[in-house]
């Protein structure tokens, strides 16, 4: 396209966003307008992608990070022939494909969901990160990003780690409108604001006018050339950009125009120009990934061991038999174990830092790739990247996530390094499966098992050593337990999971000194939960008793919960749980402050007991 024609595609892809919003009755298309001519501009003349083959591994990714201008990216679907005039006026009807934000719902090229902003530029590091380490193919990534959105701490834990890698196949493009939602956005127009901080973090930055489509074209020449550094191409625009009555207005985000049709023709009416986008060559196939027999590490029954230690030795194992297991690490391979893997497939090992957002983002962008991500850190330490993991489920992400370091088990840390929230924000992601096990080879074949499944998946690994009650040979489904103790004249139940399951047999085994048998079960499948066991169990014994190291909200009790809510009749359910704030001791008094340990269940045990024949 020449000049007049680049010009004329950028009022189409305004027009066609101003129609799609006032068919919606809602949407945002003066941030759709501010962003028209970087996104026509970049599509005619720089993005490489085959609308007909969107798994091609030579395609460059395209990442609307200001997702609310989703208007503009369907717009230039339509331009592209990707869609057509009538599906893009179904545009947040309920059924289409063009949600309000975008997410991977059979749309090609949409590959992670957005609209939360602050995520779009991490996810699009570990895509470049996939083309640049993994796959070592030419595609470049771009992210489109607005200029309220550099005020999240995590597009700058993604603008060092891209400067660190030195990814020179990413280009972020801020569309810097100077409105966000409520009135003027921190800087406003203050291109050298946005540009020192940038060049602080060892990008290449190109300050440009973002409606002279020659001077895009050049900035993004510029991008394309420079070797050693990510570009930060900072565009000054203006939100609403053609039409008089909305252009650089506060008051009108997240609005249709007012007069649309007005607005149409002030814009020159609808057009119908085509949009040619540049296939990549076909040379750019996807290096293989080999395949072999997997060997999990095997512990003897009676061995100690501690299920970190297992689930490093068993990543590693993983990454050798598989070459699209990737590893990354939150700063605390060493403590996570996620060093075994590291040292023996350093090609595949991914160092983040202490950066959870943007280690959680890179291995959504890595998996958006085709890869089989494990991110490793202290489960504590994942709540601060929650939204990334929500978003990852969104997406429909296929990403590991592993939590040492759980509970108050791990003794004289203290509480800020206890992870007693983790089982809960995993439960609550959908789609979600969330592992616990207590032991080195229920660990090792859980790690194995995670690869296979959809959706998010945890597994919560602890510190101390534990013996190993299993052998190698046993299986552990996902969504299965184990029963552990059982008689016919069990008058208890009690379900733990990890460190609690050796509190409950040493509790169990203390109580059936005293004559009172006590079913233990193993719930190392917090979700999906054995219904069917713990149906039994509530059936044959009476009573059911979580015993947890994990706050009582959203957690193994709760799970347990669950499995009766389709009707059936809720047995009594006494819940053991960290109610406490706990300070630092050693792990033994810890467990018992907060009433978990052995002593503390039997006491419980007794009780209930007690009441259930007085009763």
């Amino acid at each position: 396209m020449n000049t007049g024609e680049l010009v004329e595609l950028g009022q189409q892809l305004r027009v066609d966003s101003v129609r799609a919003a006032a068919a919606a009755g809602s949407g945002h298309p003066t941030s759709s307008m501010s962003a028209a001519d970087l996104v026509a501009v970049l599509f005619a003349r720089h993005f490489t992608y085959d609308f007909g083959r969107p798994d091609d591994p030579a395609n460059d990714r395209f990442i609307l990070s200001k997702g609310h201008a989703s208007p503009l990216l369907y717009a230039t679907y339509k331009a592209a022939g990707a869609i057509d005039d009538k599906e893009l006026l179904t545009f947040r009807h309920a059924g289409s494909r063009l949600e309000g934000h975008p997410t991977p719902r059979q749309l090609p090229g949409v590959e992670t969901a957005t609209g939360s902003l602050g995520q779009g530029l991490p996810v699009g590091v570990g895509m470049a990160l996939a083309g640049k380490r993994l796959d070592h193919i030419d595609y470049r990534v771009w992210v489109l990003s607005g200029d309220s959105e550099l005020a999240e701490g995590s597009v700058w834990e993604a603008a060092e780690h891209a400067s660190y890698e030195s990814l020179d196949n990413l280009t972020l493009i801020v569309d810097v409108n100077r409105l966000g939602q409520r009135g003027p956005t921190r800087h406003g127009h203050d291109l050298d604001a946005y540009a020192r901080r940038f060049q602080a973090f060892g990008w290449h930055t190109v300050e440009v006018d973002g409606h002279d489509v020659d001077a895009i074209d050049r900035a993004y020449g510029e991008a394309l050339s420079t070797r050693g550094q990510p570009t930060a191409v900072l565009a000054r625009t203006l939100k609403g950009k053609g039409v008089a009555s909305v252009q650089d207005r506060e008051g009108l985000h997240g609005k249709p125009l007012p007069k649309a049709e007005e607005a149409i023709a002030e814009l020159g009416g609808p057009r119908d120009l085509r949009l040619n986008v540049r296939q990549p060559s076909p040379d750019g196939a996807r290096p293989s990934r080999h395949r072999a027999e997997l060997v999990l590490p095997r512990w003897d029954k009676g061995d100690e061991v501690a299920t970190r230690n297992a689930f490093g030795k068993a990543l590693a194992a993983l990454g050798t038999a598989h070459g699209d297991v990737v590893a990354l690490d939150g700063e605390v391979g060493d403590s996570t174990r996620a060093e075994f893997f590291a040292k023996e497939h350093p090609e595949r090992y991914i160092e983040c830092y202490i950066a959870e957002q943007q280690m959680v983002a890179a291995a959504v962008g890595v998996a958006a790739r085709g890869w089989t991500p494990y991110a490793a850190t202290f489960a504590a330490f994942l709540t601060r990247a929650h939204d990334f993991i929500r978003m990852a489920s969104i997406s429909g992400s296929a990403i590991n996530l592993v939590g040492s370091h759980a509970g108050v088990a791990i003794g004289q840390d203290g509480p800020s390094q206890m992870g007693l929230e983790d089982l809960a924000m995993t439960r609550a992601v959908h789609g979600s499966t969330v592992l616990y096990p207590c032991d080195a080879n229920q660990t090792a074949r859980l790690v194995a098992a995670m690869a296979g499944l959809d959706g998010i998946r945890y597994l919560r690994t602890s510190r101390g050593e534990s013996p190993v009650i299993y052998g190698p040979d046993e299986e552990f489904p996902v969504g299965g337990s184990k029963v552990l103790r059982s008689s016919g004249g069990d008058r208890l139940t009690l379900v733990a999971a990890g460190v609690t399951v050796f509190e409950a047999l040493a509790a169990a085994d203390s109580l059936a000194a005293e004559g009172i048998a006590v079913r233990v079960i193993d719930l190392y499948s917090v979700k999906p939960v054995d219904r069917v066991t713990l149906r039994t169990a509530a059936e044959e014994t009476g009573c059911l008793m979580t015993v947890e190291d994990h706050h009582p909200e959203g957690g193994l009790g709760d799970a347990v919960a669950e499995a009766f809510t389709d009707g059936r009749p809720m047995p009594r359910l006494v819940r053991l749980a960290v109610r406490n704030m706990p300070g630092s001791a050693s792990p033994a008094e810890q467990l018992h402050a907060s009433g978990i340990d052995a002593e503390s269940i039997s006491a419980a045990g007794r009780l209930l007991v007690g009441e259930a024949v007085v009763s």
